[in-house]
């Protein structure tokens, strides 16, 4: 998955980001799914993270809904 996925339909990747991020502003939030860096620097900001530390928490959330996406399509076809 990518980030440009997630802006696709913001509103419900948003709500799983806030789920695991409850301290991101849904204020800023229109403004910062055009640009991954400020939405990274904004998490950071929130969460006492590190940028970098920020960086791999966007990674690890990518990587995580991948798999389960995957996951989905392949029960999918199973169930077909």
């Amino acid at each position: 998955m990518y980030w440009s996925d997630l802006t696709q339909n913001w509103s419900l990747w948003f709500s799983r980001f806030k789920a695991q991020f409850p301290n991101l502003d849904d204020a800023s939030m229109p403004f910062l799914k055009l640009d991954r860096n400020r939405f990274e620097a904004h998490l950071a900001e929130t969460h006492d993270m590190t940028l970098n530390e920020a960086r791999e928490a966007v990674n690890g959330f990518l990587y995580i809904e991948t798999l389960a996406r995957a996951q989905g399509q392949s029960k999918a076809s199973v169930d077909a």
